[in-house]
């Protein structure tokens, strides 16, 4: 309370204007969407939206606009008392539920029965939209199949989604299924004034829209470090595995980047908890209790993940059904893989996480050349300033590694994190601290880090 008092203070001395506290994550996603038909329901909506700004982290700034008037800005304080300009838009499907840095933040769950069924009740209504709006000719299009097989899988597609569209038509008719209704707007992309979306918010969807990645130029600049001396020597089934991998990310989310990324944040957290659990049952067992503190760090790194997957929710990456029925079961494959993996030969199993977290800085560094102006002009969103220019940063500085082993300490990383491109530099450069990790945990240069860490040098044959 004390923090948030001084915080206003500043804002105040800072800049001129009036300002009120508002939710950090303040609003939903924002398609398209008619007028509300009664104005009556206007006094409603401003209500909910002033209920809202009962919750601390996020400050709206009144400031002259460029038509003379006043316009509202939200932005965020760090830990600097620098003021930054946030996205105030979340388009993630899970917005507001169960989502960190929103008002449920730091609940506890109930049951897992009761979160089973009310996740099936939402994942019903969303797969019956998904097939009666046709949701797959929207993901089909962003990437026209060119080859003949893909032409004939993607017809294919289309007639299946069209026999669910009217099974589930027939359904409804005979009330088996109850009708279905479209999405409701979440109040805070609507404007309590007129009663439509705002357009703020249509903009910046606009813009992600405009965001492009080639799947040819990935691939080119992969071979372009490997060839420069950044290749990852692996057995012919790691390689395997990693191409399936690949193939299928260039195939399932062709000219989508930001799905593209919000299914790779899903998967990429699975080898993390795989390896905890390993380690975890060899401790258990009495097998095996020196690699305590490596569970340590790949709790680390799991939570740098995990704010990864929540820039990507929300970007938007999570709203098709489809995709996140394909993340979160091939998610659980991939856990119980990445188990296997660690089981039979844990330096293979951080080999092939090596190797995937190469690619994905590859990946992103691709697509913040490519999109580098449009990125500039797009704030960040809550959950980036919150992990990135918060006051507590020891989890984030706990899954560094050194580049040499001769090193006696690691530069300390402050990133900016002023737009969506510091945002994708950002996480790059996090890719590239995994990838640090996982050479280490091979060669064991990680226990000279972790010794290093307690004051004990030791000696490594």
């Amino acid at each position: 309370m004390y923090l948030k008092m001084l915080k206003m203070h500043a804002l105040n001395r800072a800049i001129p204007g009036s300002f009120s506290t508002k939710q950090r994550s303040s609003c939903a996603f924002a398609g398209p969407s008619a007028p509300l038909k009664s104005k009556r329901t206007l006094p409603v909506l401003k209500a909910a939206q002033e209920a809202r700004q009962e919750a601390d982290g996020l400050y709206s700034l009144e400031k002259e606009g460029s038509n003379g008037g006043l316009t509202k800005t939200d932005v965020f304080i760090d830990r600097q008392g620098q003021f930054v300009q946030v996205m105030c838009t979340d388009y993630g499907y899970r917005s507001g539920v169960g989502r960190m840095y929103q008002a449920a933040d730091g609940t506890i769950p109930v049951s897992g029965f009761e979160l089973a069924l009310d996740n099936f009740k939402r994942e019903l209504a969303s797969l019956r939209r998904s097939v009666r709006m046709d949701e797959y000719a929207r993901v089909t299009n962003a990437s026209p199949p060119s080859s003949l097989p893909r032409k004939a899988a993607f017809e294919l597609g289309g007639l299946v989604v069209q026999g669910f569209a009217a099974l589930d038509k027939k359904l409804e008719e005979a009330k088996v299924l109850p009708k279905l209704e479209a999405t409701p707007e979440s109040p805070d992309v609507v404007d309590p004034a007129t009663g439509e979306v705002k357009s703020e918010y249509q903009r910046i969807r606009q813009k992600l829209l405009q965001l492009k990645l080639s799947n040819k130029k990935v691939m080119e600049r992969e071979h372009k470090r490997e060839s420069s001396g950044g290749k990852v020597e692996t057995s012919w089934y790691v390689r395997l595995l990693y191409n399936v991998v690949c193939f299928m990310l260039d195939v399932l989310f062709d000219n989508r980047p930001i799905q593209r990324f919000w299914f790779l944040e899903t998967v990429a957290r699975m080898p993390y908890f795989s390896y905890i659990s390993c380690i975890h049952l060899y401790e258990t067992l009495g097998w095996w209790r020196a690699a305590a503190e490596l569970r340590k760090i790949h709790f680390f790194e799991e939570w740098n993940e995990l704010h990864h997957l929540q820039i990507m929710e929300s970007l938007g990456g999570d709203q098709a059904w489809f995709d996140r029925f394909l993340a979160e079961h091939a998610a659980v494959l991939y856990y119980w893989v990445c188990i296997g993996f660690y089981l039979v030969s844990p330096k293979n199993a951080y080999n092939f996480m090596q190797r995937v977290e190469h690619h994905a800085a590859d990946t992103y560094t691709e697509f913040i050349e490519e999109n580098r102006e449009l990125l500039a002009s797009i704030p960040p969103p809550m959950v980036a300033l919150n992990y990135y220019r918060n006051e507590d940063l020891y989890l984030f500085d706990s899954f560094q590694t050194c580049d040499s082993e001769a090193a006696t300490e690691c530069l300390v990383r402050r990133p900016a994190c002023n737009n969506l491109l510091d945002v994708f530099i950002n996480i790059r450069d996090d890719e590239d601290e995994h990838v640090k990790t996982m050479k280490a945990c091979q060669n064991e240069s990680i226990a000279r880090d972790l010794a290093k860490g307690r004051g004990q040098p030791i000696e490594l044959e």
